[in-house]
């Protein structure tokens, strides 16, 4: 089982870039980072009570916001098309099905971050706070590594 989501991670940026900035999706200031985490599902057979443990966290760098670069970011990720995807209603993510064996879309919400895509925006989140403590800002070409 895997989860995706994409975060946004600010980068070193001009001041005039600074200024002629819009929010969100499109910033000059952010990139686009897809993390994708592989979950399985453990049960407490004492307690019955069932949660996420997380193995592996995997992160590309897109160019754009396109569908088709996190498509083929998604399908270079996975090694086998019978596994389950979990996102959420992103328009990033509509052909997702078409190559992986089930995929789950939740809109996003409370309950969504805590439970289904918990582990990837914990890796988000453990990231983004690791970058900012350490750089404050990093330059666009080494956020990949």
């Amino acid at each position: 089982m895997i989860e995706a989501d994409e975060g946004y991670f600010s980068i070193e940026a001009s001041t005039y870039e600074h200024k002629t900035q819009k929010a969100g999706r499109g910033s000059k200031t952010k990139n686009n980072v897809m993390i994708m985490t592989e979950s399985s599902i453990l049960e407490n057979i004492d307690t019955g009570k069932v949660e996420r443990q997380a193995r592996y966290f995997k992160a590309k760098v897109l160019i754009d916001y396109k569908m088709e670069g996190t498509d083929q970011t998604l399908q270079l990720a996975i090694a086998n098309d019978d596994s389950i995807v979990f996102t959420d209603k992103s328009i990033s993510y509509v052909n997702i099905a078409n190559y992986v064996d089930i995929h789950i879309s939740e809109k996003s919400n409370e309950q969504t971050t805590k439970e289904t895509l918990k582990w990837v925006h914990i890796a988000i989140s453990n990231a983004k706070r690791n970058f900012v403590g350490t750089y404050h800002k990093i330059k666009a070409k080494y956020l990949q590594l």
